[in-house]
């Protein structure tokens, strides 16, 4: 274990590193990992209750504080706070192109599962044993961070004496089909709600999508761009600022007639490759399966179930936070992982993710913000789980997006106010 101290402004940061095993159900196999989180605190309240921040994702690192009014600040008003970067991110062990480097396609898809949120958690109980004394701390989890909370929760609620929510509280039964055709008619949605404010965009995206298709274009990593690719932009929908990013994005994507300009294929590049984070893509049906059963991309047979997605339809229809085989074959930072993402799709066999006797007993109080027109994670099954999970204050508003904890730092403080108000933390 290391710790390194230093000063930011009015702030104290206290960066631990740990070494755990890579796998925490056969740590006597010898194969260890490092596990980084930052601790943050006001220069005078270093004493502060603790909040874990567990990131979105899957596969996201923890956010790097900055001087200024955002939800960090918001929280250092009375807590410390804890930014983890989840195994396989950040400064933690990542999982790169030479992380598999060698192995089988099974032997990369298993070494790929010892980065799902069981392990996530159980890295967590080892950082609160071992760096700080087994307090038992507040938890804030921020979309994929509230699925990890309903598995610490699961499995270790002792650790954890109140949890917030944003835009991240799912089910408990999860199945990769039934979460996908909840979801991807929500993209049809925002779509439709894009085009209806930007009606002159339809026919630009159409002229975009003839050029890709009767032309070879590249994008500055070589790769060819395709029109399912163009699609895959939808992902920002669900996001506040999302439509007018896709809409000024367009707005630039010719620099002569019948010519994509550079500064649009460069955008278009990197917003659509994974090189600083490709667990977020071989994660994203494996947060969904627990037990037996292969998740066989649900995403793809789910959007073929339904139609209306095809590229050469107009208006051009997009995708969300979905991802689908052909992308491992046609974006660079993907195609190292190819082999292994399939051997994933076809695993029969899954760990729990959930306890869900435990959760229906459970005793920590739980604020939760859901967004009602949230594109990534349905609010049915928000709805579910608050009837279900005891102790659980569902705080539903259409006032945001999936971001509300980004946008506004009024989010994160209702929650911790409405924890106050039903009697407190647990001690």
């Amino acid at each position: 274990m290391t710790v390194f101290s230093y000063r930011v402004r009015d702030r104290v940061i206290r960066d631990h590193t740990v070494t755990v095993p890579l796998d925490w159900t056969e740590p006597e196999d010898g194969r260890t990992i490092e596990v980084f989180a930052r601790e943050v605190a006001h220069v005078q309240r270093q004493d502060a209750p603790i909040l874990v921040f567990l990131q979105g994702g899957p596969g996201g690192k923890g956010p790097r504080p900055v001087p200024g009014p955002d939800w960090i600040d918001e929280v250092l008003r009375t807590h410390r706070v804890l930014l983890l970067d989840q195994r396989g991110t950040g400064r933690s062990t990542r999982v790169e192109a030479a992380s598999i480097a060698g192995m089988s396609a099974a032997e990369a898809a298993e070494y790929i599962r010892k980065f799902r949120a069981e392990q996530i958690i159980a890295d967590l109980e080892h950082l609160r044993r071992t760096v700080f004394d087994g307090v038992r701390w507040q938890t804030l989890g921020q979309s994929y961070g509230g699925f990890l909370t309903l598995t610490y929760l699961s499995f270790h609620p002792e650790a954890v004496s109140a949890a917030y929510v944003t835009g991240g509280l799912t089910t408990f039964e999860p199945e990769a089909l039934d979460v996908y055709r909840r979801t991807l008619p929500r993209v049809a949605d925002k779509t439709a709600e894009f085009y209806r404010r930007y009606p002159q965009d339809a026919e630009v995206i159409a002229r975009v999508v003839d050029v890709v298709q009767s032309t070879d274009v590249r994008l500055p990593s070589g790769d060819r761009l395709s029109a399912r690719r163009l699609q895959t932009l939808g992902i920002a929908f669900g996001m506040q600022p999302g439509f007018e990013q896709l809409h000024w994005l367009f707005d630039e994507a010719f620099s002569a007639p019948g010519r994509l300009s550079d500064h649009f294929l460069a955008e278009v590049d990197a917003h659509t490759q994974y090189w600083g984070g490709p667990l977020y893509a071989l994660l994203q049906e494996e947060i969904y399966a627990a037990g037996p059963g292969a998740t066989a991309w649900a995403a793809e047979r789910v959007r073929a179930g339904l139609g209306g997605f095809e590229p050469d339809t107009v208006p051009v229809p997009f995708t969300g936070e979905m991802f689908f085989p052909w992308m491992y074959d046609e974006i660079a930072s993907l195609r190292p992982f190819r082999d292994a993402a399939h051997a994933l799709a076809e695993r029969e066999d899954h760990p729990a993710l959930y306890d869900a006797a435990q959760l229906r007993r459970n005793e920590v109080p739980i604020a939760a913000a859901m967004y009602f027109d949230d594109m990534y994670v349905d609010f049915g099954h928000a709805q579910q789980t608050a009837r279900e999970v005891p102790n659980t204050h569902l705080w539903v508003t259409n006032e945001y997006e999936h971001d509300g904890l980004r946008q506004d730092t009024r989010v994160v403080r209702t929650l911790i106010d409405r924890v106050v108000a039903e009697g407190g933390p647990l001690d």
